[in-house]
């Protein structure tokens, strides 16, 4: 994918004979909507969506995966214990400590960061497999994650999920009633340092009216698919047929 803001064009490398005098150089003439989609064919897009714990983050997900079927969700893998609403395989992988570890150290993970003092992390074949074949990939990681992410992909998409105030968070993290009073302290102590780094994303979308916040999302989706590479890719039948 092309960064936002860059034109439809790539770079060939140089001829193997000089080019005519008076001739656009070649390495600066733009690809055709051919080579272009050619290039790109069979790579599918990675979404990252993160927040503070509380945003409303998993139920926004849950809701844009129901309106964007096309989307892959990455199961990630922790070492928490599950909660009482949680289903193994289905929520998260949940594995112990030692598992996570031993995991860590034969290479299998895309990302991982220990959070609120428990291991979570993305396993490669959970998105390297996908994306190769073509298929969207959404990952719901926090911003450490993101960030090791970033390195790998640079043209994914983040996305940074923002509650109205804090007197709402942790009015959601009372709420949902699945954490003891420690730990809600500790996710509202801890939601300042992740607020911090909401400026290395992409997008910032504020889940004040959930509706609208889902729409924001698909939205970002949409017009990540309407970009000029995968539409190229897309539609090369119809592009070659309108420029005969």
């Amino acid at each position: 994918m092309i960064r936002a803001g860059r034109r439809c064009t790539m770079s060939r490398s140089h001829a193997a004979h000089p080019a005519p005098a008076g001739a656009i150089p070649l390495e600066h003439r733009p690809l055709s909507y051919r080579a272009v989609a050619t290039m790109i064919a069979h790579r599918g897009c990675l979404f990252i969506v993160s927040a503070p714990s509380g945003a409303g983050k998993s139920s926004l997900v849950n809701a844009v995966l129901k309106r964007e079927p096309g989307i892959s969700l990455s199961i990630s893998f922790t070492s928490r214990a599950p909660r009482p609403s949680e289903r193994h395989d289905e929520h998260y992988h949940f594995v112990s400590a030692d598992t996570f570890r031993s995991m860590i150290a034969a290479g299998d993970f895309f990302e991982y960061a220990q959070v609120h003092g428990d291991y979570k992390g993305t396993a490669r074949q959970s998105v390297e497999p996908l994306l190769a074949d073509g298929r969207d990939v959404l990952l719901e990681i926090d911003w450490q994650g993101a960030r090791q992410v970033r390195e790998k992909v640079p043209d994914c998409v983040t996305i940074f999920i923002l509650p109205p105030s804090r007197q709402e968070l942790e009015r959601r993290l009372r709420t949902r009633a699945q954490d003891n009073e420690e730990t809600i302290l500790r996710r509202l102590a801890d939601s300042r340092g992740e607020i911090e780094h909401a400026h290395e994303f992409d997008y910032i979308v504020i889940n004040q009216d959930f509706e609208q916040a889902v729409e924001d999302i698909c939205a970002i989706v949409r017009s990540q698919r309407l970009r000029c590479p995968a539409q190229a890719q897309r539609h090369e039948e119809l592009i070659q047929a309108l420029l005969r």
